[in-house]
């Protein structure tokens, strides 16, 4: 059986000389459904999250090591974006800025002019990002929300997706096997299970859910 490394959005991470921060997304590509990269955030310093490729991750459990330094931590692509859109208040251009991501103002609120400061996500080009909390969606209707994958420590194919599924005071997890997802997208990820068959499957105990 292939040995499996799990992936939970949130988990700590630490370079070679100390921690370099949190994994705050994981990019998938949508085509075979295998992990390129993690997005690893310094802590308490948004804005500057980088683009780890999986080559420089150890299998770990609980937590993410990653086979570089800070300093070259620091050196990897940047997972964020930011544009100065100077301009009049209230001006956003062809699109508005609500619906943007990680739209934040620069300059106090008021009329006259401003400068907007825009932070977009990027990832190589045609590859999706999934977070932590992204909606899991049955064939009747949304089931619960991503908290990790578990992919193939040899070819980094995502073998199935950690679910949270349930309200506060019932929740639940479990790992549902990769064979039933249909489409990996900003949307959300989307299965070929039913919300009760989501929630017949056995309940995640830690471990190698493949040998659950």
């Amino acid at each position: 059986m292939a040995q499996t490394i799990e992936f939970t959005i949130g988990a700590d991470a630490r370079c070679r000389d100390g921690d370099c921060g949190e994994v705050v997304r994981v990019v998938v590509d949508p085509g075979d459904l295998s992990v390129t990269h993690l997005v690893v955030e310094p802590r308490h310093r948004r804005g500057i999250g980088r683009l780890v490729p999986l080559d420089l991750v150890d299998a770990t459990t609980g937590e993410v090591r990653l086979r570089c330094t800070r300093a070259e931590f620091e050196k990897l692509d940047s997972a964020e974006e930011m544009r100065l859109l100077p301009g009049a208040y209230g001006n956003y251009g062809p699109a508005p800025v609500s619906t943007w991501p990680n739209f934040a103002l620069g300059g106090g609120i008021g009329m006259g002019n401003i400068s907007q400061t825009v932070t977009y996500d990027t990832v190589p080009l045609g590859e999706v990002a999934i977070r932590r909390g992204e909606q899991v969606h049955a064939t009747d209707g949304a089931i619960g929300r991503v908290q990790g994958l578990v992919i193939d420590s040899h070819d980094y194919h995502v073998t199935h997706v950690l679910l949270q599924e349930g309200h506060l005071w019932d929740r639940r997890e479990v790992a549902i096997p990769i064979g039933v997802v249909t489409r990996v997208g900003d949307d959300g990820i989307r299965l070929t299970l039913t919300r009760q068959q989501v929630q017949d499957l056995p309940l995640r105990r830690g471990g190698d859910p493949a040998r659950q």
